[in-house]
């Protein structure tokens, strides 16, 4: 999205706030609740070149956000919760916020949890099981490091040797855009190959890299003896699952559960689809994950709880909070679910 296009989308959620709209629609708009979905928690990082600053937020953010959801009478659940209201809707009045993080990124225990324990509230972690083994690669983090690191740069796309340079700060960006969906986009093995070489060519150790950003297991095992803590999966190698096989998504959604279940001693029937948008995964997956017998699954794609069967327990939405924003007026109106009003059902209700 362009600098304007944000500036726009900006002012209208701050309209939606002071036109007092965003109250009134909330009660047709809001369903039950809203499941948000947060990745990195840490203090602001200096420096202009920084890709992923709409995947974090930071931990005087999130102190905020708690405080404002206490003062706006929401009540937040865990996501157990969340398959219990859905169930049982006329049980509750009050509407919901169910915390969700994904990635199991170190920040997390450093950063974040602190601030949700001194809260006292529930939270669910979604952990790609091979990450904190130090197996997966987090290739989107050593992509950004290749690009900080270099001002031009080449790798064989397609069988083509291409070169791109990335000596200016918009160069940088939008480089890492053109990479990052390409990367995105292949197969899973396809995908390591080219990192692999990428890192190797500019001297950036991929291993190091992935091992250092996530929390170990014991860390996790830790984490998880807090009763307010949910650990869910996302899967084992994290792959775009509409680039996978039936069998091999299979697989991975059961190692997933499997691996986290034996790591931290505690069942783990929660899962989240991986990046979770509608071109990352689709009805079979819904239904590969159903067959499993998971209690949920989580998207990324945006939307409010609804009950009467309008929300697949399986196909959950959630509304991905952009670290870019830093107004509690933008969260009130998102909250309220005017924003994806119209929208249609997530992804996973879609062939």
């Amino acid at each position: 999205m362009s600098t304007l296009k944000r500036a726009l989308a900006r002012l209208g959620l701050e309209l939606g706030y002071f036109t007092g709209i965003a109250r009134i629609l909330a009660r047709r708009t809001g369903g039950l609740g809203v499941v948000l979905r947060f990745e990195r928690v840490r203090p602001r990082v200096s420096g202009g070149f920084q890709p992923l600053r709409a995947h974090e937020v930071t931990p005087e953010f999130l102190d905020r956000t708690l405080l404002a959801l206490k003062r706006w009478k929401f009540d937040v659940v865990s996501i157990d919760d969340v398959i219990e209201r859905l169930r049982h809707p006329a049980t509750h009045r009050r509407r919901f916020v169910c915390l969700t993080f994904d990635g199991g990124y170190r920040d997390f225990l450093d950063h974040a949890y602190p601030v949700l324990a001194r809260h006292q509230v529930p939270f669910t972690l979604y952990v790609p099981a091979s990450f904190p083994d130090g197996l997966g690669e987090l290739w989107w983090l050593a992509l950004e490091q290749v690009i900080a690191q270099h001002d031009r740069i080449g790798l064989v796309i397609d069988g083509v040797e291409r070169r791109f340079d990335c000596s200016r700060r918009r160069e940088k960006r939008e480089v890492y855009g053109v990479l990052h969906n390409w990367l995105r986009s292949l197969p899973a093995a396809e995908r390591s190959i080219a990192i692999r070489d990428l890192c190797a060519r500019y001297g950036v150790d991929l291993k190091a890299v992935s091992r250092d950003a996530v929390m170990t297991w014991p860390e996790l095992s830790a984490l998880s003896s807090d009763p307010r803590v949910t650990i869910g999966s996302a899967t084992l190698n994290y792959p775009l699952l509409s680039r996978t096989l039936n069998d091999a998504a299979e697989r991975e959604l059961k190692l997933g559960r499997a691996v986290v279940e034996a790591a931290i001693g505690r069942s783990a029937p929660h899962v989240a689809y991986p990046f979770g948008d509608s071109r990352a995964f689709g009805r079979r997956h819904v239904l590969i994950a159903t067959q499993l017998d998971f209690a949920s699954a989580v998207t990324a794609e945006p939307g409010v709880i609804v009950a009467n069967g309008q929300t697949g327990v399986m196909s959950m939405p959630r509304m991905t909070w952009d670290g870019r924003r830093r107004s509690l007026r933008t969260m009130r109106v998102i909250l309220s679910g005017i924003t994806v009003a119209g929208r249609g059902q997530p992804a996973g209700n879609r062939d």
